[in-house]
């Protein structure tokens, strides 16, 4: 099902390079249907039934892996073939609805034209059902018609609003392979975002956010920087004005890529140099849940940003020393990826930012604690401390701006 589908219409079709199928998705309809409106859940999903009669059936060898997952008793296997190994999802068909947009919908069993009908667009509702003989191909939504025009359409009127995640992903794809938003697509995203139909918005609590516009938001955000050419992407998701799904301020942002080349360069994680871009980067944060240290790396930002807009006329004009920067620089509430994450964003003066990065946090004093302890007859403490202090200001008096 899905992308496995598409990816071999388009190899087969349409000439594209075979990336080969590291996983393979397979859905299950029950035996009865109606067992998608009666299933028990203390019962084995159809999947669970399925996945059990392989692992019964596979030679020990041949099975790395098998796992079952959650109430709908989908399956995850590793399987060992001659050509290597392959990732097996076995689910069973499900239907679902979206009472509230962008929560999560609610789901149950269904048959397979349900589980194509949920899908995000056309080119990823295909299925080939396997029958004796040769699979056959099922193709309810047009999608065949649509890998040949390089087209994404989402699957019905009131995609966006009930899961925008599939906006993002529709960039990957667009980056990825080539494809353009339906225009009716596009109307349809442009006409949600100008309504807002989702009961959080920008400035509200962002702990009320609901799913759809926080945690599966970032997932789709790590997806995209971490496994596609994110340049294209983020570039397709500015064009469709898309951007306004995390904040207006990267909508209107002419810097991202900048300050994500920077952040690639001087090994920074790319999404809270992202995010560093938004009216208030930590508020984004939160909402959509990043990681602590992401979260943290953003608050020492906004530390230091703060401290940088506050500096005084003479810092800006070069007549700080290069001590005093590294006073600024290292007092407390700030970090090196602080630091790194400003010359990425391009706030405050560049020059001793990047003298500071390169060469002045790596200084020390020119001798060691031992050292000033045998010679000067002190003892570890505050007085120690200082002493290392000032020799390292000897030091850094030293070193040119």
């Amino acid at each position: 099902m899905g992308g496995a589908v598409r990816d071999l219409l388009l190899h087969r079709e349409h000439d594209d390079p075979w990336l080969g199928v590291p996983d393979l998705d397979l859905v299950v309809e029950p035996a009865d249907p109606a067992e998608a409106q009666e299933h028990a859940a203390e019962e084995p999903s159809p999947a669970q039934r399925l996945a059990r009669r392989l692992r019964q059936q596979l030679e020990p060898e041949r099975l790395v892996f098998y796992q079952e997952h959650g109430a709908y008793g989908t399956v995850e296997l590793e399987l060992l073939l001659e050509d290597g190994p392959v990732l097996l999802d076995v689910a069973s068909a499900r239907r679902e609805r979206y009472p509230v947009a962008a929560e999560n919908p609610q789901v149950a069993f269904g048959l397979l034209a349900d589980d194509l009908a949920r899908r995000d667009f056309t080119i990823n509702a295909m299925a080939l059902r396997l029958e004796p003989g040769a699979p056959v191909l099922l193709d309810p939504h047009g999608g065949r018609a649509d890998l040949g025009g390089r087209v994404l359409r989402f699957l019905h009127d009131h995609s966006v609003r009930d899961d925008p995640t599939r906006v993002l992903r529709g960039a990957r794809y667009a980056a990825r392979m080539g494809f353009a938003l339906a225009p009716e697509s596009l109307v349809q995203l442009h006409d949600t975002l100008a309504r807002w139909p989702w009961r959080w918005r920008p400035g509200d609590p962002p702990c009320q956010a609901p799913p759809a516009l926080g945690t599966r938001l970032r997932m789709e955000l790590e997806l995209m920087l971490a496994r596609e050419p994110w340049p294209r992407a983020m570039a397709v998701l500015q064009q469709w004005g898309a951007l306004l799904l995390l904040d207006p301020g990267l909508q209107a942002d002419p810097h991202w890529r900048r300050r994500l080349g920077w952040a690639s360069r001087l090994s920074l994680p790319l999404l809270p140099a992202l995010l560093a871009g938004a009216a208030e980067p930590v508020a984004l944060a939160e909402r959509l849940q990043v990681p602590h240290r992401h979260h943290r790396l953003l608050e020492r930002f906004g530390t230091l940003r703060r401290r940088l807009d506050a500096l005084p006329e003479a810092a800006t004009i070069g007549r700080w020393t290069p001590a005093q920067w590294c006073a600024l620089l290292e007092a407390p509430g700030g970090s090196p990826e602080a630091v790194a994450l400003a010359l990425a964003a391009g706030v405050g003066p560049r020059r001793p930012l990047l003298r500071w990065w390169l060469r002045w946090r790596h200084l020390r004093a020119g001798a060691t604690a031992a050292e000033i302890m045998a010679s000067e007859n002190l003892q570890p403490g505050p007085d120690l401390g200082e002493r290392l202090r000032t020799l390292r200001r000897e030091r850094l008096a030293r070193e040119r701006l």
